[in-house]
């Protein structure tokens, strides 16, 4: 394909790994934090918001500096990580992953939220007087109305994930075929002689898969709004 050589395929088969593991490891987590911040009201809500839109605003190698800091195999978390379960953040494809996830998170919890608070809350309402339990009214009502915004919430954040660089260089540095991902190594070409063609082609590359994703999440969000329309 379009010349790509064993280097160029093993970064778009991390690049790949990472965002799918990253999104799919932080949509629970995603998800609950939308329901909270759309549906309670407590002190520091406010703070809370702000904490998970942070890396939004911040610049992305001082959330890979603080990841390193708390990750990393002498942070806090990453040491007590690695003594009791062997996992390894710090220069390993796993922190890319984490850290996609949280520059990724923001994007995921903003979509699900926005739809969870347009939902109509008498459908949710109705189940609960029929004698439902809320978390079985939350699991059989409120998610699949709220299917369009989480697929969007997902797709947002493998996206951003894809792409993720700044972060990602900073906790895991640009090792191939551990960490270097497609931006790393469009970077790391675009600084040798001669590097250009095969920036160009991952660049192609990284368009027609965020292209594939955007089309695919269009199809499947139209389908799931046919779908909540006829259940609501």
């Amino acid at each position: 394909m379009m010349g790509l050589s064993d280097a160029d395929w093993t970064a778009i088969l991390l690049s790949l790994r990472v965002a799918s593991v990253a999104t799919i490891v932080s949509l629970p987590l995603g998800v609950a934090l939308a329901y909270i911040l759309a549906r309670c009201r407590f002190p520091g809500r406010t703070l809370l918001d702000g904490i998970i839109h942070l890396p939004l605003v911040m610049p992305p190698v001082v959330t890979g500096y603080l990841l390193l800091l708390s990750f990393g195999r002498k942070g806090p978390i990453g040491s007590f990580l690695d003594q009791c379960c062997g996992l390894v953040f710090s220069f390993r494809w796993t922190g890319a992953a984490l850290a996609a996830a949280v520059m990724g998170l923001p994007l995921m919890v903003r979509a699900i939220r926005l739809t969870i608070e347009g939902l109509d809350r008498r459908l949710e309402q109705a189940a609960g007087t029929l004698g439902a339990r809320p978390l079985f009214v939350f699991a059989t009502v409120t998610l699949p109305l709220a299917a369009p915004g989480i697929l969007a919430g997902s797709i947002l954040s493998f996206a951003k994930a894809l792409g993720e660089f700044g972060a990602t260089i900073t906790f895991v540095s640009n090792i191939p075929g551990e960490t270097q991902t497609i931006p790393s190594a469009i970077y790391s070409f675009t600084q040798v002689p001669g590097g250009d063609a095969s920036a160009l082609r991952l660049t192609a590359v990284s368009i027609a898969i965020s292209l594939v994703a955007l089309i695919a999440s269009e199809i499947l969000a139209r389908r799931l709004n046919r779908q909540v329309a006829g259940f609501s």
